[in-house]
């Protein structure tokens, strides 16, 4: 059994050098677009911009970042400089006449891609909230409730929910939008304290936890029929260990808030399942997907070992222990940090290698068309472990 390696106060060291000297450096030195607002996200792991085009849903998740960093880790004025230019970005470019949030747009703000994916929505939602939450910026709060307005009556018909890169399966009901939608409805909830959002964010919670989870096949459905049923087909035999682990930090949050301990326990036991079914037992890693019959998983390069389900298990296992205190916890957790850190962090160029093949090798971005890196996944689950930490700290420290 692992022991832990290192007190809570160095690994909270750790953390903060990480994100400040490794991580963030990367995004202020390349990626911020002075001239028009926003950063270009269309860009390689050395800095190179490919594309100037901007994706929107990228410019919604740094604006959630930067605006964050500030709010919780550093009120230094550079972080919530940035966040204003992405700001401004989205105000004037991001939606088309209709009031819809686009997919991609070049580089002067004319629309590259239409409204393609449920996703933008969310990821802009999440982005004004946080942004709000910093300034107290009107104009974001009120977009945060207009998209709440628009998403809801959508949310719970999957036949047509446009969600790309990965479109729903025919007769298929996707985990990703309610995943996705508990987590920013519960923000907005906490910052505008109405409890019709609130219980907006649970529902979504329980959807997942009665329909998409089976615990008498310990997986998380990725796809199910509408209603929970299981489907058959491959699509519907697939399952995403990171997305489960990603999903069960977000209900964790709103079950701990509601008071249902039976429900915290029971993420707990799910973020368990999916590292133990995950896990590369050959070449270390947590697969991006799998099927529960050993068949071809529906999803983009499943046997790749891409950073983001990484970055949420890391921050996912030091909550569980904080919850839980129990050893498991730990044991997983240095097993994916010690992959983690040895792979992952471009030590030349900063930030980290987001794409790697089974074996840990670098490799083109999963999703081909959709070549993007921003400042989100890795940064965010940076700061979440550091403020999981200072308690972690705080509490093993004399009083």
């Amino acid at each position: 059994m692992n022991t832990q390696r290192m007190s809570w106060s160095e690994l909270l060291g750790f953390y903060e050098k990480h994100l400040f000297e490794q991580v963030m450096p990367f995004w202020l030195k390349h990626a911020i677009d002075d001239r028009h607002g926003g950063i270009n996200n269309i860009i390689r792991d050395d800095g190179a911009v490919i594309s100037t085009d901007k994706i929107i849903w990228s410019q919604g998740r740094a604006l959630w970042t930067f605006s964050a960093i500030h709010n919780y880790l550093d009120q230094d004025p550079k972080w919530l400089e940035t966040a204003h230019g992405i700001a401004r970005l989205l105000f004037k470019h991001g939606r088309n006449n209709d009031g819809a949030w686009v997919f991609r747009i070049h580089e002067d703000g004319r629309i590259a891609d239409p409204t393609t994916s449920i996703y933008v929505d969310a990821f802009v939602t999440y982005g004004m909230t946080e942004y709000a939450r910093a300034t107290g910026s009107a104009e974001a709060l009120q977009i945060a409730l207009d998209n709440y307005a628009r998403v809801l009556p959508l949310l719970y018909d999957h036949k047509t929910l446009p969600t790309a890169p990965l479109p729903i399966p025919e007769g298929l009901q996707a985990h990703g939008p309610f995943m996705i939608y508990a987590l920013v409805f519960y923000e907005l909830g906490l910052l505008t304290q109405r409890d019709d959002i609130m219980q907006e964010a649970l529902r979504a919670a329980e959807t997942i936890m009665t329909e998409h989870v089976h615990p008498e096949e310990r997986v998380l459905f990725e796809y199910v029929q509408p209603g929970g049923t299981l489907a058959s087909t491959d699509a519907g035999r697939t399952y995403i260990p990171g997305h489960a682990i990603e999903s069960m930090w977000f209900l964790e949050r709103i079950y701990t808030l509601y008071s249902q301990p039976e429900r915290v326990r029971q993420t707990l036991d799910v973020i368990r399942w999916n590292l133990e079914k995950g896990w590369d037992s050959e070449y270390g890693g947590i697969f991006l997907a799998r099927h529960l019959d050993g068949g071809p998983p529906a999803w983009f390069k499943p046997d790749s070992k891409v950073w983001w389900p990484a970055t949420e298990t890391l921050y996912a296992l030091l909550r569980a222990y904080e919850l839980s205190g129990e050893s498991w916890c730990l044991d997983w957790y240095w097993q994916v940090h010690d992959y983690s850190f040895a792979r992952y962090p471009n030590l030349e160029h900063g930030e980290w290698r987001q794409n790697l093949d089974r074996y840990g090798e670098p490799m083109e971005p999963v999703v081909s068309t959709l070549p993007v890196k921003d400042p989100f996944h890795l940064p965010r689950a940076l700061l979440l472990a550091i403020q999981t930490l200072r308690r972690l700290a705080a509490a093993q420290s004399p009083a």
